[in-house]
C-alpha cells in the first residue's frame, strides 16, 4: 500500500543551509522592491475591507509547530446571529476574489518565511484541524518548513486537485528538494499568478476529514458548510 511507504526526507547540503540562506535573502529583497504594492494594498484593504489589514490564522509549521501565518485579508468579517463568521462565499468581496486570483494576498507571508516559519517553496500550512486525519506518509509533509507556495509537479491548473493529489504532490517534493527543484517551483509560481488561477481565488474545496483523499466534488456540491476554530480568531 503507498500509504505505508514513508518518504525519505532530503537533508542535503542546500535542503539544510543554503535554502534558508536564499529564504531570507530573496524575502527580504522582496518586501523591500515590493514595498510601494505592499502599502497600496494596504490602503485598498482598508476602504474595501477596514481594519485590521492584515489577516492572521494559526497553522502547523515544520514539525508540527504552531505558527501565526499573514495574509491580506481577501473577506469581510460578517457573522451570522449564531457569532459564527458567514460562509467564505458570502463573505468573499470582489477585491479579496481579485487579489486571491493574482496571488497577491499571499505577500504578507514573505514576513513568516524572514523569521523562519516558513520557505518560498515547500508544502502549503494546511488547517491545524486536519492534523490529527493525516496518514503516517502523509504527516511527513511537515518535515520540513512549509512554503509560501508548491505548485504541482505536472504544471496544470485541473479541477480536480483532490487532497491525495496535493500531499502525495508535496512528499515527492521533500523526497527531491534541490537547488533545480526549487528554480522550477519558482518558474512555475510565476506562471500560475499570469494565469490567474480561477480554481484558487473560489476555493470550495471540501474540508479533508482523513476518508475523503480523492474527492473531486466541493463543499458547495456536498453541502458541507463547516467551521474551524482556528480561521474564527479575531484579532
Amino acid at each position: 500500500m503507498e500509504e505505508d511507504v514513508l518518504p525519505k526526507v532530503k537533508r542535503s547540503f542546500y535542503a539544510v543551509v543554503v535554502k534558508r540562506i536564499l529564504d531570507i535573502v530573496i524575502s527580504s529583497a522582496a518586501l523591500i522592491i515590493l514595498s510601494p504594492l505592499l502599502l497600496t494594498v494596504c490602503v485598498l484593504e482598508l476602504i474595501f475591507h477596514g481594519s485590521p489589514v492584515i489577516y492572521r490564522t494559526r497553522r502547523p509549521g515544520k514539525d508540527g509547530r504552531i505558527f501565526n501565518m499573514y495574509k491580506f485579508r481577501s473577506m469581510t468579517n460578517e457573522r451570522g446571529a449564531d457569532g459564527l463568521l458567514l460562509p467564505e462565499d458570502k463573505r468573499l468581496t470582489r477585491f479579496g476574489h481579485f487579489i486571491r486570483k493574482l496571488s497577491i494576498d499571499e505577500l504578507p507571508g514573505l514576513i513568516n518565511i524572514v523569521k523562519g516559519d516558513m520557505s518560498i517553496v515547500g508544502p502549503r500550512p494546511l488547517l491545524i484541524e486536519y492534523l490529527p486525519y493525516y496518514n503516517a506518509r502523509h504527516a511527513m509533509r511537515h518535515a520540513v518548513r512549509p512554503g509560501l507556495t508548491l505548485e504541482r509537479i505536472d504544471g496544470t491548473d485541473s479541477g480536480t486537485w483532490t487532497w491525495r493529489e496535493q500531499f502525495e504532490n508535496d512528499i515527492w517534493y521533500i523526497e527531491h528538494i534541490s537547488f533545480i527543484t526549487d528554480v522550477r517551483m519558482l518558474f512555475a509560481i510565476v506562471k500560475a499568478v499570469f494565469r490567474r488561477s480561477e480554481n484558487r481565488a473560489s476555493d470550495t474545496r471540501t474540508p479533508f476529514d482523513g476518508t475523503n483523499l480523492d474527492e473531486t466534488r466541493g463543499r458547495n456540491e456536498l453541502g458541507i458548510e463547516k467551521h474551524f476554530d482556528s480561521l474564527e480568531k479575531k484579532d
